[in-house]
């Protein structure tokens, strides 16, 4: 039979779904090894194959981004594209005409994907078909199969629909699903998406406790190597003293595309050492010998496209003071002295116990105090403790230590000689003042005799003259 003879054969049509941006492979099903099939798009030749040495490419669109199985006939189409949506049919001289109406989807993601910590990403949804576009139902799932339920910004319908979650936190970060369904035609298709969210593991407002002269590690945990953050970023470390409004910079960091970290020290009013683990991410201070002036807010702050986040670790730390120094003589009063950094929140407190001691030998701060107070008489090792929410965070000991006895000797007799030596002292005072009144006294009365003597001298002299 000649090939203008054969006679017309019922197409059969079927309904295929593609995402954009990914490849779709179109079946032409029941085709043999060497049956020659063309394939075109609108009625406009994408692939042909005739045999292995005769085969070609026609004028559609996608053409170049098309690929011909040379066994099974299918045709791939990468990159898709929604403009690529439409009819494909597949047209073999010995077979019905295969039509499949491709169905393409686009979903894009605001900021292409990348967010810092409470930023609201916006979804964009739209569809192409060259039937009728159906109302679509969207559902979201997130990185734990979790259901989100995004809010609706605008419906385009039924073409387009944008779509805004939640505000993300670090954890959110990785794969989510948004399933697409429609009753008629009936589509159920999935798109899987990326979200990344640079930031810390850390809280944003960490309190880290310390004793003077103890050693203590700063740590901030960037969140760049697990989620594979492919972006370059920076940030510095500021530090800010308790009780002052000047910033000090620690350091600064920049973070390349590659993963790779660089940290510049800067000068600063104390000495610490800086690590920096690029495997892991983290980066730390450490702070050697701590004294009371090292207190006050470390602030870690990471700067990406001109949007930035922070991370806080406030450092407290506590000390202890005794008022006389030294060992307590016999008789004697010491007070000793706890004290932290900055004041305490509600829901803790500074107190002093002795060790195997009473409960008189227990004194607790007042609220929001900074410091407390207590007045011992007795030997004995002391403890002061800071307790948070009846968890002991840190604690630091004073040992008080009875002088020998020829020590307390010596202080009495000093402590006498001293009487003594203020009463001599006083009483000489006293003589002294007593001795200056008399001469004071005589020196007046003489003088008041010489003034008589002169008045009357003037007066018999007077006598005389007349």
């Amino acid at each position: 039979m000649k090939r203008g003879l054969i006679p017309i054969m019922a197409q059969k049509e079927e309904l295929q779904t593609g995402i954009a941006g990914q490849k779709v492979i179109l079946n032409c099903k029941g085709i043999t090894h060497e049956a020659p099939v063309t394939w075109k798009y609108n009625a406009i030749v994408v692939r042909w194959f005739r045999s292995s040495h005769m085969k070609g490419k026609g004028k559609a669109p996608m053409t170049d981004r098309s690929e011909m199985d040379q066994n099974n006939k299918s045709l791939m189409v990468s990159d898709l594209r929604l403009s690529d949506a439409g009819s494909y049919s597949c047209e073999c001289e010995s077979r019905p005409v295969v039509t499949i109406s491709l169905h393409v989807f686009e979903l894009t993601i605001s900021l292409n994907g990348h967010f810092l910590p409470n930023e609201a990403p916006e979804l964009s949804i739209t569809q192409n078909s060259s039937d009728s576009q159906p109302d679509l139902s969207i559902r979201l799932f997130n990185n734990h199969n979790n259901t989100e339920t995004p809010e609706i910004l605008r419906k385009e319908a039924p073409r387009k629909y944008i779509l805004k979650l939640k505000k993300l936190q670090p954890k959110d970060s990785g794969t989510w699903r948004c399933h697409i369904h429609s009753d008629s035609p009936l589509i159920n298709q999935n798109i899987v998406f990326d979200l990344k969210v640079l930031g810390f593991q850390n809280p944003a407002l960490e309190r880290k406790y310390s004793t003077v002269d103890s050693t203590v590690n700063l740590s901030w945990h960037l969140n760049f190597q697990e989620i594979k953050w492919k972006e370059g970023f920076t940030g510095q470390l500021n530090w800010k003293p308790q009780g002052n409004t000047t910033s000090y910079m620690l350091f600064d960091f920049n973070v390349t595309a590659w993963g790779k970290q660089h940290v510049t020290k800067k000068s600063s009013p104390f000495l610490f050492e800086e690590n920096t683990t690029g495997s892991s991410g983290v980066l730390e201070v450490k702070l050697k010998k701590v004294q009371f002036k090292h207190s006050g807010q470390y602030q870690i702050q990471l700067v990406y496209n001109r949007r930035y986040i922070q991370s806080k670790i406030e450092l407290l730390v506590m000390k202890v003071l005794a008022n006389p120094v030294g060992p307590l003589a016999r008789g004697a009063e010491m007070t000793l002295l706890c004290q932290v950094s900055s004041p305490l929140p509600p829901n803790a407190h500074l107190c002093w116990e002795r060790v195997n001691g009473t409960q008189m030998d227990f004194k607790k701060s007042k609220q929001n105090e900074a410091k407390v107070e207590v007045t011992v008489s007795t030997a004995g090792l002391w403890n002061c403790h800071l307790i948070e929410d009846n968890n002991r965070k840190i604690s630091l000991n004073y040992t008080v230590e009875e002088a020998p006895v020829w020590i307390s000797y010596v202080v009495i007799g000093a402590s006498t000689g001293a009487s003594v030596l203020v009463f001599g002292i006083a009483c000489l005072c006293i003589i002294a003042g007593m001795s200056w009144q008399r001469r004071r006294q005589r020196a007046k009365r003489m003088a008041l005799a010489r003034q008589h003597w002169l008045e009357n001298r003037t007066c018999q002299c007077q006598h005389r003259l007349n």
